[in-house]
């Protein structure tokens, strides 16, 4: 490292880059070539994004803040001065947000027929429709609670909406409360669709916010009402295990789910109009500082708006309808489950997600459950859904006999209560199943069957960078393996004897694991290169992924720039590295593509020497993915499966003229070119897919 480089000039925070991630994502919904419902939803993801975001990013900021207020960090900032700027950047971009909704999206919605109706705009006809919408169906459901001493401040659950309803009066008993709250149920639909012929468009709504408003005064007979505002808090959601407590992780972590909703405060939104009384009021009553307030011009939650999105049958604005073809040999009419298996003995198989269908890794389970050869079928399990098909199949193979162990990850955050239950359901049918490493996150994606075949085991697998979910493999790039290669599937069966037994370190052959050895060989190829520039030869490194954060992966990868390697980072989402610093990372660019399809798979490429090493694999480059989860990475050897790795993750995406580009104060930029416009996932849904729709 140059000796004048200070701390801050080599790493960006990670709060604030994710911050620029979403800002990446809002310029979908600013981008006029985006349909109109799908800058709706992008707008939307953003919100669920921020969500997020303090619900565990913010919230472990303010642990920070409580605990090390002085500690600085690799970016050279103390807790304090990244909460300052973090809710200054957040402020910024939640302003920006509710700007784009209400001076653009929302009017040229109105424009084609889809209007959400605001009270102060409706009818006479309208009102006495929504009025008895709200006696009828919403107003049994709430529970008003005025605040006195026999009334206390109700606990709120976190991201619940609420409303705080300013009173003047005496109700029957002659008690006077000038604040009550109005918790609104979970239960109730935060859209309401209006009758066409009464709206007076095809698509006209009603959001629960506006039915509120409209009638509180309905809940407190003979008094008067003030003001209603409504508002809503974000609680810290992560969860807290103790690794050398527990004796039952399924049990403690059930325990732990039912607090998720009631931890500590991070972030107020309420209604832009709340008079600011009321505002001190509630930030007091939830231990929150003046910063940690967010006023809004709408909707306390955008997020809600999806079903706007999702509901409203307007092909034109949206994106096309695409679904991946099934590629060849798994589209043949009537594969036999023999055949299926024999196709996959024959050669490996790539499979490109969603440009290519997923139905062929739910025909490798299914053929697998009802092969009478197949005796065993291993599999890992992150996140697959409520609604699982392929869990479905794992039932039906252990209910028909079959040795079927399942490594089900309980952490899987937001999706513990869903692998909760699917844990339950596998072992009710004798299938066995096991959460894993304490400490360590199950994040392999990894499926094996075992098959009988002419007198002796032969092993099939399965490997991806993205989880068995055939719901997201239509939205998110993923990549996935079929091979019956001894020496991986080989591994594959170590790894999960490692995961369900005890025992001593197993040594791989082909396959590189976190804890373990994932993060050497990571940092051992990259040298590999520095020292192939060093000596005058060519060297290339290329990685792809949704996370770069890990300081000794980038502090090599800053030695191997100024080596000479040329190296290329498409990094979707968070990045602490700065590219194109003299004298330190002039080499390195880095470049995030944010599109229709949500960048997922992770791939890594290095030259050496010629051999170009690639790989793909589950983890992005973190300290939680290389030394707190169970992760593989696998060889991509077949030297045309190689080569469209190469040309599908890298060499396409480098000719993106749509990418952002890494700037050296950390803004991103779409740098100015005369080259013609060329989209890598328009390209690929054309090349892959069989789609011509929107090629460039």
């Amino acid at each position: 490292m140059p000796a004048r480089a200070a701390v801050k000039d080599l790493y960006f925070n990670r709060e604030l880059s994710l911050l620029k991630f979403n800002e990446r994502v809002l310029a979908l919904a600013e981008d006029d070539r985006t349909p109109l419902l799908e800058r709706l939803r992008f707008v939307c993801i953003v919100s669920s994004n921020l969500d997020e975001f303090f619900e565990i990013r913010v919230a472990s900021l303010n642990e920070q803040v409580r605990q090390s207020p002085a500690l600085k960090g690799i970016d050279g900032l103390t807790p304090t001065e990244v909460y300052e700027r973090v809710s200054e950047a957040a402020h910024a971009l939640i302003a920006r947000q509710y700007t784009l909704l209400n001076r653009e999206i929302l009017p040229r919605l109105q424009a084609e027929g889809v209007v959400l109706h605001m009270a102060q705009g409706w009818t006479p006809a309208q009102r006495a429709w929504a009025h008895e919408v709200f006696r009828r169906d919403v107003m049994p459901l709430l529970t008003p609670i005025g605040l006195d001493p026999a009334h206390p401040f109700p606990r709120v659950f976190n991201k619940s909406l609420n409303f705080a309803v300013r009173l003047r009066g005496r109700d029957a008993f002659g008690r006077s409360a000038s604040v009550a709250i109005v918790q609104a149920p979970r239960a109730l639909p935060r859209l309401t669709q209006m009758p066409p012929a009464l709206s007076g468009n095809p698509h006209g709504y009603v959001m629960l916010t506006s039915f509120l408003q409209a009638f509180v005064g309905d809940l407190f007979p003979g008094m008067e009402v003030e003001g209603c505002y409504q508002w809503r808090v974000t609680r810290n959601s992560d969860l807290y295990v103790d690794d050398e407590e527990i004796t039952n992780l399924r049990q403690a972590l059930q325990g732990e789910l039912t607090q998720r909703h009631f931890g500590d405060a991070v972030r107020l939104e309420l209604a832009d109009a709340t008079p600011p009384e009321l505002e001190s009021f509630l930030l007091k009553e939830f231990s929150l500082p003046p910063a940690a307030a967010y006023r809004v011009d709408g909707p306390v939650n955008l997020s809600r708006l999806m079903h706007l999105a999702n509901a409203v049958d307007r092909p034109d604005l949206k994106f096309h309808d695409f679904r991946g073809p099934v590629p060849e040999p798994f589209n043949k009419r009537g594969l036999t489950p023999e055949a299926l298996f024999r196709a996959i003995a024959a050669q490996d198989r790539l499979l490109h997600h969603p440009y290519q269908s997923f139905r062929p890794v739910i025909d490798f389970l299914t053929a697998a459950a009802a092969d009478p050869a197949v005796v065993s079928i291993k599999q890992t399990i992150y996140r697959t859904g409520e609604d699982s098909e392929l869990m479905r199949l794992l039932l039906a193979a252990a209910r028909s006999g079959k040795e079927v162990t399942v490594v089900v990850e309980l952490m899987a955050r937001f999706d513990e209560q869903t692998n909760i239950n699917w844990a339950a359901k596998l072992e009710e049918v004798g299938a066995h199943v096991v959460y894993g490493v304490v400490g360590h996150k199950t994040h392999a994606k990894m499926a094996l069957v075992l098959r009988q075949e002419r007198g002796r085991l032969r092993r099939y697998g399965h490997l991806g960078t993205g989880n068995y979910h055939p719901s997201t493999a239509r939205l998110y790039t993923d990549f996935g393996l079929f091979t019956a290669d001894p020496r991986i599937c080989e591994d594959m069966d170590q790894i999960f004897a490692q995961l369900t037994g005890l025992g001593a370190r197993r040594r791989l052959k082909c396959l590189l694991q976190s804890p373990f050895t994932l993060h050497e060989a990571m940092v051992s190829m990259i040298r590999r290169e520095a020292r192939h520039a060093r000596a005058g030869r060519p060297a290339r490194i290329m990685a792809k992924m949704n996370a770069l954060l890990e300081p000794t992966v980038i502090a090599e990868l800053y030695k191997a720039s100024r080596a000479g390697v040329k190296i290329d980072l498409i990094v979707r989402g968070v990045c602490t590295l700065r590219a194109g610093v003299p004298g330190l990372s002039e080499n390195i660019a880095v470049r995030s593509i944010v599109g229709r399809f949500l960048e997922h798979s992770r791939a890594y490429y290095f030259y050496n020497a010629g051999n170009e090493d690639v790989y793909l694999g589950s983890a992005d480059w973190m300290d939680r993915n290389f030394f707190r989860r169970v992760e593989v990475a696998f060889p991509v050897s077949d030297p045309a499966l190689k080569k469209r790795v190469i040309e599908e993750a890298f060499t396409l995406a480098l000719r993106d003229t749509y990418a952002w580009h890494q700037q050296p104060g950390g803004d991103y930029a779409r740098p100015r070119t005369r080259r013609k416009p060329f989209s890598l996932q328009a390209r690929l849904m054309s090349t892959l897919g069989g789609d011509h729709t929107e090629l460039e």
